[in-house]
């Protein structure tokens, strides 16, 4: 049987070297010589490929000059939270994979490890290159603190809106603070981003929960009554214009039985367990780790960091329609990650906490809508798994629920929030939205591009209202 979960102790100073940085930074002298390899191309495919357009070539031909100063407020001009995307962002699938280095066999210009070059110099000297705009009289809110929010608010309040962001936890930055792995970005470093927008004039709410109408607040349950909230209402009231920037709400249940038994815990819940409470947080000895996405490999990796003495990632479909990242999987091996391809859980098994898994093979069948083939079950394929925690890792939902508080805002079947290609307003013209309530899922660059888009769609429909 099985060992109830317990509390892995390990030092801080453990701690620290399992999560040391993923990709250590660039030395002055190893930056200079890696910006000194680019061709620096004038139609650049890099920047072409970075959502936020990030003049690439420019900001690489400064560090190549030793002005770094000038390549950090490059990267910022085109990016607020240039920092957090130099760490997290799949540079092989966007900037570094245009880069035409890769058409000579050539390894592509390390865009991004130069991009935190700059960026840390930044942050060690608190460089804030840009100021709020002069007071223009108008007053924007963003609800939720996230990428998409920060980079809609910093725009704003560089156009001069009186800017006003509220999280409903009590540190800003969303995911970047509390479900991206230690080894890619701590909390510290999220945090230090926030401070730069705050210094444009934005104004921070933290803990405070937005509700609807009838008072139902943005998590599953409504807002504890210690918990300061606002509603729709009056945030329609108050300012002359809305951003939701939300995100995706909690993480799909399994639908198993067994899956309300102890040790049994969601991707991103266990991802900022660890990140707030480090060597306290609480692991089993043997993982089985559900999905096979990135926030699903962040999971199984950070569990192995813990101290688990076994973790597997238990899939339904082949390790070709894996949908993590190639370099993901690659940290998930390195790790000693294990992996149960065309393996489907049906039961969880226990007494209080979890024991063992239950799980079915499977095969792929013909093609679903999407044009993926079709995981079926191969009949009498049942089997174990021994195991002392769950981590479900199958997707988000959306909020549904709390986005049923705004009057007339269109939503695509799949719950997403429908938005004007070109300004991002919503249905209901005094809102707009970006990042992952519209998009259902990607990357912080996406975010923040979509956040800067929103600024400029929201400061025309102001301007053109008079």
């Amino acid at each position: 049987m099985a060992s109830k979960p317990n509390f892995v102790q390990i030092s801080e100073a453990q701690f620290r070297t399992n999560f040391s940085d993923l990709h250590p930074p660039l030395g002055d002298n190893a930056a200079v010589v890696e910006a000194s390899r680019c061709l620096f191309c004038f139609d650049a495919p890099c920047t072409i490929a970075c959502p936020t357009h990030i003049d690439v070539p420019k900001f690489i031909k400064k560090i190549a000059t030793r002005n770094v100063h000038g390549s950090a407020r490059t990267i910022l001009e085109a990016n607020i939270l240039g920092a957090s995307c130099a760490k997290v962002c799949p540079v092989d699938v966007l900037c570094e994979g245009a880069c035409v280095m890769n058409h000579h066999n050539e390894k592509p210009i390390q865009i991004g490890l130069l991009q935190r070059y700059a960026m840390d110099w930044a942050d060690q000297r608190d460089y804030q290159p840009f100021a709020a705009g002069n007071p223009n009289g108008k007053k924007v809110a963003c609800i939720g603190g996230g990428p998409a929010s920060l980079a809609c608010a910093a725009e704003l309040a560089q156009m001069g809106y009186d800017v006003t962001i509220y999280e409903r936890k009590p540190l800003a930055g969303g995911l970047n603070t509390y479900g991206i792995a230690e080894y890619k970005l701590t909390p510290k470093d999220a945090v230090r981003e926030t401070e730069r927008v705050r210094h444009l004039g934005v104004k921070f709410e933290c803990g405070v929960e937005v509700t609807d109408h009838i008072g139902e607040a943005t998590g599953k349950a409504k807002a504890p009554a210690t918990q300061r909230s606002i509603s729709f209402r009056e945030l329609e009231d108050q300012y002359n214009a809305v951003f939701i920037g939300i995100g995706l709400g909690e993480t799909l249940d399994l639908k198993i039985p067994g899956e309300d038994l102890g040790g049994v815990v969601d991707a991103l819940s266990f991802i900022e367990e660890y990140k707030t409470r480090r060597t306290k947080c609480r692991v089993g000895k043997r993982v089985a780790v559900i999905g096979a996405g990135n926030t699903a490999v962040d999971a199984a990796t950070a569990a192995a960091r813990l101290g688990a003495a076994e973790v597997r990632m238990v899939y339904r479909r082949s390790e070709k329609e894996m949908p993590a990242f190639a370099y993901e999987y690659e940290l998930a091996k390195r790790d000693g990650i294990n992996f149960n391809w065309l393996t489907q859980p049906v039961r969880i098994h226990g007494k209080k906490h979890v024991e063992k898994l239950e799980c079915v093979r499977m095969e792929l069948g013909k093609p679903d809508k999407t044009g993926r083939r079709r995981p079926e079950p191969v009949p009498r394929s049942k089997f174990f798994i021994e195991c002392d925690m769950v981590i479900k890792s199958l997707g988000q939902t959306k909020f549904e629920g709390f986005l049923q508080g705004i009057l007339h805002l269109n939503r695509a079947k799949d719950g997403r929030v429908m938005v004007d290609e070109m300004t991002y307003q919503t249905s209901n013209p005094k809102y707009f939205a970006g990042g992952d309530c519209i998009n259902g899922g990607q990357e912080v660059v996406d975010a923040v591009a979509d956040g800067k888009k929103a600024a400029h769609g929201i400061h025309g429909w102001i301007q053109g209202l008079g």
